[in-house]
């Protein structure tokens, strides 16, 4: 056998496959349930949400994307390009006979981020054990990175803006709140039979309480950025209190008489709100408040009001209509455009809607259309002998945009000081009831501290700093009652709404605009050019404004579980009946043209003559009365009993986070934030609940 027979035949070597190779074969997955194919996450009554902290869930929680720092709104974001997923084209054979190199392998993928925090443009950050980072310890601010500031927030609290923006921003800032800090006095002083003058000199005094509480309260209260003036939760009750049965048959000085009494009852309610927040009270009152308690609370306070807002506005219904209008289109249809860098028709949606309709109303009036023959528009229509008089004399003085004399007669300046209505009169039964609403005022601002601070500051503030900012809440009022306001003081709902679309929470802006406050309501013509504004577009306003504090209120329970049918049926259940409960009370025991002398849409705060609570004591009767027809205590009052009694979990609840004190101290821009300035807070440091 010759040697060539011997040797082994070759290989052939196999034909190149097709580019690119197939991948090799994977082993395959077991096949997962539906709910875990899908993310499925149980919101039953009763269960609480998925946490890390369960690992016997049975869910298999996926990885989310991180998302950045959105502003609800801009609109959606750009689509991103799709990137190209071709592999590269196969290298030159090189070597080892000519083999071909093996494709590159792709990379691994990366890591699941960690979602990233998100802020919308209604409320800040969400709320939760898991939402805020631990804080660092014994660690200088110096040391730290600096955090990455939100695309729509431009001032933080302890930003300072340059001079231009500091005038721009801390004047728009109060403009746009123009409405909850102006309009109540308009609707009190016609209820206690006031002049244009007495009410332009009220407005002259809200203007100076507000800017002096607002800079108070930004140094010895939360120090948050948040406007201090006069509140609709003190509206309420302030109407049942001048309707009182006393007050029926007086014929001179009435306004005087009624705010004196009013006075007296502001300044016992505010008395008790500093007992409460100083006394450390409300510490432990905090555990019991939360979202499902606070929302339909302010909710109810706007709801409060639906019999007074259209029935006025139909007095001069084509005025009313288009002052509405004009609001609802600067504020939602024209809410994105913008005029140099600014959503000038989201900011001033009030005034301009004002000052157009204003506007519209001079012209008409002008050229006579709303002018009757031989009919006086300063005339009562009970005093006129003409019928057709008697019938367009309240037409006239609706539509009319010169019935008002303020602005003629009032002084260039005139300087607001306490008891200028004379010496108050204290009742303890109108001082009772005062004291309940306090508590009221206290829950709406608990509301506003915690998403206002989760807006501007780097953490929420302690249970010490939030009581006390109530105990100062509670000064304000008696700074309120002492000067003559006609309601109580406490932080303006609509501060968190200002601050998310005014993109403003430095407190020098908000401090400056407070100066500006003190300013003009030396200046006696700004007072009664506000005076003058017509009633029927204060109505209109006032429907807006109240439709605004209904929804604020609502936006609290974004911090809870909202498909929980638990917390949908407190707050049901609570709306439902602060509207059906005071019904009861303000309907029981009326008779038609019983009491023809009140306006029909101040006939629910006349209950106490006519409720139903009859006992051997006239003053427990007036309490009674009063409170259960107030929607906002009955609101409080089933929210508060349903959410701390019916079971649910933290998570579900949305539980209010509040910083630890003890953490927070080690922490220096925390205290930079909240800590009492000029070196107070050291002279109080045992009192733990009066600040860190």
């Amino acid at each position: 056998m010759s040697s060539s027979s011997g040797a082994l035949p070759q290989p052939r070597r196999g034909r190149p496959g097709p580019w690119p190779p197939a991948p090799p074969p994977q082993p395959q997955a077991q096949p997962l349930s539906w709910a875990k194919r899908t993310g499925f996450q149980s919101r039953v009554s009763g269960e609480s949400l998925p946490s890390s902290s369960a690992p016997n869930s049975g869910q298999v929680p996926l990885p989310r994307p991180a998302e950045p720092p959105t502003d609800l709104e801009s609109g959606p974001p750009a689509p991103a390009r799709p990137k190209s997923t071709l592999p590269p084209p196969p290298a030159a054979a090189a070597g080892n006979g000519g083999e071909r190199q093996r494709p590159p392998q792709p990379p691994p993928p990366p890591p699941p981020q960690a979602r990233a925090r998100r802020r919308d443009s209604d409320g800040g950050r969400p709320n939760g054990l898991a939402a805020a980072p631990s804080l660092p310890q014994l660690q200088e601010e110096e040391e730290q990175e600096a955090p990455k500031r939100p695309a729509h927030v431009k001032y933080e609290l302890r930003d300072t803006p340059g001079l231009f923006p500091l005038v721009v921003y801390g004047f728009q800032h109060y403009i746009s709140m123009v409405g909850s800090i102006i309009l109540i006095p308009l609707v009190i002083v016609p209820a206690m039979g006031g002049s244009a003058d007495d009410m332009a000199a009220v407005v002259s005094t809200v203007l100076l309480v507000t800017g002096m509480t607002t800079l108070l309260h930004m140094c010895v209260g939360t120090r948050l950025p948040l406007v201090q003036g006069p509140s609709f939760v003190y509206l309420a009750p302030a109407l049942a209190i001048i309707n009182s049965p006393e007050f029926f048959g007086l014929n001179d000085n009435n306004f005087k008489h009624i705010m004196k009494h009013l006075q007296g009852a502001i300044i016992i309610g505010g008395a008790f709100q500093v007992v409460l927040g100083y006394t450390g009270v409300m510490s432990f009152f905090l555990r019991l408040i939360n979202p499902v308690v606070v929302s339909p609370t302010v909710a109810a306070v706007g709801l409060s009001f639906f019999s007074y807002g259209f029935t006025k506005m139909g007095t001069c219904i084509e005025m009313g209509i288009l002052q509405l209008l004009m609001v609802v289109i600067f504020a939602l249809y024209l809410r994105k455009i913008k005029l140099f860098g600014y959503r000038v028709f989201l900011i001033y949606a009030v005034p301009l809607g004002l000052g157009i309709t204003w506007a519209v109303a001079f012209v008409l009036t002008a050229t006579g259309v709303y002018s009757y023959r031989s009919c006086d528009a300063n005339i009562p229509a009970s005093n006129n002998v003409s019928a057709f008089c008697q019938k367009h004399v309240l037409r006239m003085k609706s539509c009319r945009v010169d019935t008002s004399h303020a602005l003629k007669s009032s002084p260039w300046f005139r300087f607001p000081y306490p008891l200028q209505w004379g010496t108050p009169v204290f009742s303890w039964k109108m001082g009772l009831v005062m004291c309940v609403v306090s508590v009221i005022a206290s829950v709406d601002s608990v509301g506003s501290y915690h998403a206002s601070s989760l807006f501007v500051a780097t953490r929420p503030p302690t249970s010490g700093v939030v009581s006390r900012g109530i105990g100062f809440e509670g000064v304000s009022t008696v700074l309120a009652g002492l000067w003559g306001t006609g309601v109580g003081s406490s932080t303006v709902t609509e501060n968190v709404h200002t601050i998310a679309v005014t993109k403003m929470g430095s407190r020098r802006a908000v401090g400056f605009g407070a100066i500006l406050l003190i300013l003009f309501s030396i200046v006696g013509k700004v007072g009664a050019l506000i005076a003058s504004i017509p009633d029927v577009m204060v109505a209109a306003l006032l429907c807006f404004m109240w439709a605004m504090l209904c929804a604020l209120g609502l936006s609290n329970l974004r911090y809870s579980a909202t498909g929980s049918s638990r917390n949908s049926i407190i707050v049901g259940l609570a709306l439902f009946l602060s509207l059906s409960v005071p019904s009861y009370f303000q309907q029981y025991g009326v008779h038609p043209n019983a009491n023809s002398s009140v306006p029909t849409y101040f006939q629910p705060y006349i209950v106490a003559s006519h409720g139903p609570v009859h006992t051997e004591s006239g003053g427990v009767n007036y309490v009674l009365n009063t409170l259960l027809s107030l929607n906002m205590v009955i609101a409080f009052l089933v929210a508060l009993i349903l959410d701390n009694t019916v079971p649910g979990g933290r998570p579900e609840r949305g539980v209010y986070v509040w910083s630890e004190a003890e953490a927070a101290k080690r922490e220096s821009a925390f205290m930079k934030d909240y800590e009492l300035p000029f070196k107070i807070g050291r002279a109080f440091r045992w009192v733990k609940w009066v600040g860190l």
